[in-house]
């Protein structure tokens, strides 16, 4: 599974390379490509605090997700054979439970 981040600038979902690097430089955790690209443009830096928090929180994010994944263990397995008797085949007790 990848991190998934979200744009402060634009708001954007975004999917960063796994190795966090585009071709023309690391990618941000806080801007998505055009963002960063347009910060850069104008000399802006991102917030090395700001970058640490978001790649924190999308790994918690990434962390629940495997985790939710896993399914539960099954305790109860009902038994492969069928009933031996016929009562255990008759079903709920509705019908042999009438006292009318």
């Amino acid at each position: 599974m990848r991190m998934v981040f979200e744009c402060v600038e634009c708001g954007a979902h975004y999917l960063p390379p796994e190795g966090m690097v585009y071709p023309d430089g690391p990618a941000s955790p806080v801007w998505c490509a055009h963002c960063q690209a347009a910060n850069r443009a104008a000399g802006v830096r991102e917030d090395p605090l700001l970058a640490r928090v978001a790649l924190a929180a999308a790994r918690a994010a990434l962390a629940r997700r495997a985790a939710e994944a896993e399914p539960p263990a099954r305790s109860d397995v009902r038994p492969s054979r069928p009933p031996a008797s016929r009562r255990a085949r008759s079903g709920p007790g509705g019908v042999r439970g009438k006292l009318a």
